[in-house]
C-alpha cells in the first residue's frame, strides 16, 4: 500500500536527517580549513603614503625601521574636507595588538576624543627628541603631538612600550 501525504513517520524524518549528517560530513572533510591560518590581512601602505605626503597640507608620518613582526593591516587617507583632512595607517605588533598612526589638521580636542576612545590625559613624554602627551584609556592609549595646527596620534591596544616605538619610528615629510 502506498504512503499518503501526511501518514509519513517518525523513522522517515530520521532516517532524512541522517541522509543530511552524512553529506555535511563528506563536505567538512573534505573542504580545506587551517586553524592556524592568521586572519590579518597584511596591506602596503607605500602608494598611500606617497600621495598623502603629496596632497595633504601638512608633513605626513610614516614609519621607518620598524622592527621585525609589525604588519600594516590598514591604510586610509582623507582630504574630502580641507579643514579635517586625515591620514590613518594601522599596524598589528609583534605581539598581536593593534597600534595606529593617526594624523589630522581638524581641531585637536574632537580628533584626539575620536581616535583614542576618550582617554584621558596622563603626563608627558620626549621620544626621540619629541615632546609627547600621554594619554591613558579603558579601551585604547595614546600618545599625543600636536604642531601647528596638526595632530598626530600613536594609539591602540598596544603596550606603552609598543607605541612609544612605533612613536619613535615616525618620519614626517611632504606637505603643502
Amino acid at each position: 500500500m502506498a504512503n499518503k501525504r501526511g501518514r509519513q513517520t517518525v523513522w522517515d524524518m530520521v532516517l532524512s536527517m541522517a541522509a543530511i549528517g552524512v553529506v555535511v560530513a563528506v563536505i567538512y572533510l573534505f573542504v580545506p580549513h587551517d586553524e592556524n591560518h592568521d586572519p590579518v590581512r597584511t596591506v602596503s601602505y607605500t602608494v598611500e603614503l606617497d600621495q598623502a605626503r603629496r596632497d595633504a597640507p601638512f608633513k605626513v608620518a610614516g614609519p621607518v625601521g620598524l622592527a621585525k613582526g609589525w604588519r600594516a593591516s590598514s591604510v586610509t587617507y582623507n582630504s574630502a574636507d580641507p579643514k579635517n583632512v586625515q591620514w590613518h595607517l594601522g599596524f598589528v605588533d609583534p605581539q598581536n595588538q593593534y597600534a595606529a598612526v593617526e594624523q589630522s589638521n581638524a581641531p585637536a580636542a574632537t580628533f584626539i576624543a575620536q581616535k583614542s576612545y576618550d582617554a584621558r590625559r596622563n603626563g608627558t613624554r620626549v621620544i626621540a627628541g619629541e615632546r609627547w602627551l600621554q594619554y591613558y584609556g579603558t579601551k585604547y592609549d595614546a600618545l599625543v603631538r600636536e604642531e601647528s595646527g596638526v595632530t598626530t596620534i600613536v594609539t591602540g591596544t598596544s603596550s606603552p612600550a609598543r607605541l612609544t616605538q612605533l612613536a619613535a619610528a615616525l618620519e614626517e615629510r611632504g606637505g603643502k
